[in-house]
């Protein structure tokens, strides 16, 4: 008992609870604390009960008729919080909005909304009071005994019983005075003595005397029977009170038996945590010394370049003093009473010329010098040193901004470049104004599968989760990741995080992945059945081919003005499937005019390659049916299946043998095109991405949007022959197979000869 002191404290006294009432966020404080709360908050004062001790609440201090006065039985304080705190008697409901009332919850650190009613929408917490008192019936606090409320001072004695329906606490006469045997008051339920009474059971707070006997699910709130017929919980799963008891009962007791059986884990975490602030004491001193090492170096570098430039500024000031000086000796020597002036004199007193012109020459350059100097004087040197000052702005803000070593921000994906195909590729980037990372790691995990835990229930079920759940790629230095050996026609979720020196950073948005639902088969175009270079080219890699309309269509033109014709051009894969499922992407340029994609026979493949290129539109056609070739045989499936992509939608058909999800491009957000559905069939946006996987046993053939791997259409197609992917232009158009994530650090795909046989193709 004496160790729970600590659950039984009101979060803003930090004493023992009294009158506690419960939040919206399930804590519990005392009810005056939070009346006092509110008053600082700058709410209005609430109306509450006097103290329980207090003369306004003593029998002895009333008035002989209000001793006379039966005492009511509905709970005084609920009554009382209903009528305060917001609410007044006589205001009508609709008068206008009301100021929703916040309470700063210290546990929480946030403010939790108390609605229009303020206190009067939380209940009191009974549990909390009965284990108070519990508490302080087996703890001594050093509090001042009950004394008996009827007993007449100062012979007082202390109080024996309570009665709850008095809610008054009595010693043994008092209580044979008031409750006499063969009364109904007799019949009152005596509890232990006690200066706060509580009502029996919780009311509702917005129905006076409506007991509470329901619990709501949805909203996880008590409910009275008439909160029950409200229109808000329609549709809520609603309980009865005792059921909702004997779950969470149950619940907690399972939770509580699983922490007593794992004492050991307990206390082993116990010894990390210490050890942790252990380590925590010895890094922070072995870090303050590094910083301290740091700062120094930083200091004696400064000192030593202070010395460098103080040294370069005093060699400059000698030379500009000394070449200062010698200006001021040269122009001295031009006074007057120089030397220079009275030898001039005196070799000017010489008449003999050949003597005088052999001394004089000298006397002559050096009086031209001065004078020639005279008039273009100018300093020997310059007395500022403005070319010594220092700018340090940036140094400055590199030391404002001298910090510690901060871990890298969470990445951002790139959902443009993230996919699965034949293995998952995740690409990722670090914000501007993150720290840089030296390596990543990689998260992933099947969803709803959890490795470890999936066969295990309870808490242990969610440990086992919260340890095994997730399979990591460690240390990957580049932004790039490439993830082998998943399961096919699964999700997956994956989130990466950065490290550096300062450690890891947060993790990224998590992403989801669907997997191929098939083995994804490689192949190339094959460009060797007799292409058109004036309509159709095929890329180098033979992965990619784009259709021009040519000349042939400007020559044509003439016979397009009675009839329609096209000009089709066909291109299959490079391989033949001859048994089990596969899967392939690609996707069309959206500003291509027609462009077909699917599967077919070889034979009827090269059947259809070889007849005139001059294809009637299926429009005059009355036998063409749609692109599965059903005119063939009703009963037969077609021998080949494609859809129509062209100007930025996709055409998806309707017949008996096959069907397509209408209902999910609606739940996606997908418009269809054409308005309403008909028999013929409907348009969608072109994905960015198709995908084609065919069951050869089954004779099916499904197309998916590659990007979500939602299925847009699925239909019949004759596998009795080897079965060939298929392309058709019509028109302008571009088509690009999607290319495995194995080959993407490739330089260059290697050059496939492979003939159109009854063969398996061996799988990525």
């Amino acid at each position: 008992m004496k160790s729970m002191e600590q659950e039984l404290q009101c979060p803003v006294c930090k004493d023992i609870v009294k009158q506690p009432i419960v939040l919206p966020c399930l804590h519990s404080v005392c009810l005056m604390c939070a009346s006092e709360v509110l008053v600082q908050s700058g709410y209005p004062q609430p109306e509450l009960p006097p103290e329980p001790n207090s003369p306004a609440s003593t029998p002895n201090t009333r008035s002989p008729r209000q001793i006379r006065r039966p005492i009511p039985k509905s709970d005084r304080v609920d009554r009382l919080l209903r009528s305060g705190s917001g609410t007044y008697p006589g205001r009508r409901r609709k008068e206008g909005p009301q100021t929703l009332m916040l309470f700063p919850c210290a546990p929480c650190g946030r403010d939790v909304e108390l609605g229009e009613r303020g206190l009067a929408e939380c209940m009191r917490n009974l549990t909390l009071e009965r284990i108070v008192e519990r508490y302080r019936h087996t703890v001594s606090l050093g509090s001042v005994a009950v004394m008996c409320q009827f007993c007449k001072p100062p012979q007082a004695l202390e109080a024996t019983k309570g009665c709850a329906d008095c809610r008054a606490s009595f010693c043994n006469e008092c209580f044979k005075l008031y409750h006499p045997w063969g009364t109904p008051r007799a019949q009152h339920e005596h509890v232990q003595p006690t200066l706060n009474f509580r009502p029996k059971v919780l009311t509702c707070p917005e129905h006076d005397q409506e007991r509470l006997q329901f619990y709501c699910k949805s909203c996880q709130m008590l409910l009275c029977s008439l909160c029950k017929l409200r229109r808000i919980h329609t549709g809520h799963k609603i309980a009865p009170v005792t059921q909702a008891y004997q779950t969470l009962k149950d619940k907690i007791t399972k939770e509580l038996n699983y922490i007593l059986s794992n004492q050991d884990m307990v206390l082993t975490q116990i010894t990390q945590l210490e050890n942790a602030i252990t380590q925590t004491e010895v890094n922070s001193v072995s870090a303050k010394e590094q910083l301290s090492h740091c700062v120094k170096e930083i200091m004696a570098l400064l000192t030593d370049r202070q010395t460098m430039l103080a040294q370069a500024l005093e060699s400059s000031r000698q030379r500009r003093a000394e070449a200062l000086a010698n200006q001021v000796a040269e122009k001295r020597s031009l006074l007057e009473h120089a030397s220079l002036m009275a030898f001039t004199q005196e070799l000017l007193k010489e008449n003999d010329p050949s003597s005088f012109v052999h001394a004089a020459r000298i006397t002559h350059n050096r009086l031209a010098q001065s004078i020639e100097s005279m008039q273009r004087f100018s300093l020997s040197a310059d007395p500022s040193f403005r070319h010594f000052q220092l700018d340090v702005s940036r140094e400055l803000k590199l030391l404002t901004d001298l910090s510690f070593i901060q871990a890298p921000l969470a990445p951002v994906i790139d959902t443009q470049r993230t996919l699965a195909y034949d293995k998952l590729f995740l690409c990722w980037r670090l914000p501007q104004d993150s720290t840089p990372a030296w390596h990543y790691s990689v998260e992933f995990r099947r969803r709803g599968v959890v490795p470890g835990g999936g066969a295990r229930g309870g808490i242990r079920g969610g440990l086992a989760a919260a340890r095994w759940g997730w399979q990591r790629l460690e240390e990957v230095t580049g932004t790039c990741a490439v993830i082998d050996r998943l399961e096919m026609d699964s999700v997956y979720v994956l989130r990466v995080r950065g490290c550096n020196k300062a450690g890891f950073g947060e993790y990224s948005e998590e992403v989801y992945l669907h997997t191929p639902p098939a083995p994804v088969l490689n192949f190339y175009l094959d460009s060797r059945w007799g292409l058109h270079a004036d309509r159709l080219v095929v890329s180098k890699e033979q992965r990619c081919a784009r259709s021009v309309p040519g000349l042939s269509l400007l020559q044509d033109a003439d016979r397009a003005l009675t009839s329609c014709h096209l000009t089709a051009d066909l291109l299959v894969g490079d391989v033949a499937i001859t048994q089990g499922r596969h899967y392939w992407a690609c996707s069309v340029e959206p500003g291509s005019y027609l462009v077909k994609v699917g599967v077919g026979l070889e034979s009827k493949l090269q059947e259809w390659f070889h007849l005139p290129q001059d294809m009637a539109s299926p429009r005059y056609d009355p036998d063409s049916g749609h692109d599965s070739g059903a005119e063939d045989s009703s009963d037969s499936p077609p021998p080949f299946s494609f859809l129509t992509m062209g100007m930025g939608k996709i055409y998806l058909p309707s017949s008996a043998n096959s069907h397509h999800t209408d209902a999910n491009y609606r739940e996606s957000g997908f418009t269809n095109g054409n308005g309403p559905s008909s028999p013929t069939g409907v348009t969608y946006p072109l994905p960015p991405r198709l995908g084609v996987c065919l069951d050869f046993e089954k004779g099916r053939v499904t197309f998916y949007d590659a990007h979500s791997l939602r299925p847009l259409w699925e239909g019949p197609v004759d596998c009795s022959a080897p079965v060939c992917p298929a392309f058709c232009f019509i028109g302008g158009g571009s088509l690009q197979l999607q290319e495995l994530v194995a080959n993407r650090n490739a330089n260059q795909t290697p050059v496939r000869r492979v003939t159109i046989q009854s063969r398996v193709t061996k799988l990525n």
